[in-house]
């Protein structure tokens, strides 16, 4: 999966790529993200429309992990999440992306594979159900 990103796959970066994100959203789908839980119903409305589009996730792969950050920085701003580099996590050999979201007790969230699993998977992976989990057992 090869795709452009306009700043570093790095957890410092994380946070602007959240922010464009929710540039493009309301200029492109008028939505206002305020980055609260409930928000993720609007994102999983907009992944939804890509995936019924016939978008893939190599036609959208820049605007996922944007989602991804996005879907992370919630965590962030309601779970006290923190953005760690997967490789040191838990999830060093399994992440499949640069960066992770670490929850209290250790846990480790994997926001930017969840948002593109549900663009390929469907509503079966909704985001607003992960966000909820992964919040639930922190």
């Amino acid at each position: 999966m090869n795709f452009e990103l306009s700043h570093p796959a790095t957890p410092q970066a994380a946070p602007l790529h959240a922010s464009d994100l929710v540039r493009l959203a309301r200029v492109i789908h008028h939505v206002e993200l305020d980055y609260s839980p409930a928000s993720l119903q609007e994102v999983d409305r907009i992944i939804e429309q890509f995936r019924q589009g016939g978008s893939s996730v190599d036609d959208l792969g820049g605007v996922l992990f944007g989602f991804g950050c996005y879907l992370g920085e919630v965590m962030v701003r309601h779970a006290q999440g923190q953005w760690r580099n997967a490789a040191d996590t838990t999830m060093a050999d399994v992440a499949g992306f640069p960066i992770v979201i670490e929850l209290p007790g250790q846990r480790v969230a994997n926001p930017l594979h969840r948002v593109f699993r549900r663009l390929e998977a469907g509503p079966d992976h909704s985001l607003v159900e992960y966000y909820r989990k992964v919040t639930a057992e922190a």
